[in-house]
């Protein structure tokens, strides 16, 4: 029988720009859009962890982040 002690998934999130929309206020709601992100993992009470944070040339942003996987124990991945 296998149990799993500890458990992290690590992503990198491109946050696009809509292509429909002007330029300043695509960028401005693509800074909404990382930040209900972080609020969500905080409300859904997922531990995580934000390595890299970058904004793009053209105004999308990056995120390179550790996070719980579904309710597993994290161990030390997010020390």
């Amino acid at each position: 029988m296998k149990r799993i002690k500890a458990a992290c998934i690590c992503q990198t999130l491109h946050f696009m720009l809509k292509e429909d929309i002007g330029h300043d206020y695509a960028v401005s709601l693509v800074k909404q859009e990382v930040e209900q992100y972080k609020r969500t993992l905080e409300r859904n009470h997922t531990q995580y962890k934000i390595l890299e944070e970058t904004d793009q040339p053209d105004g999308s942003i990056m995120l390179k982040v550790i996070k719980q996987y579904n309710s597993s124990p994290v161990g030390n991945y997010l020390d």
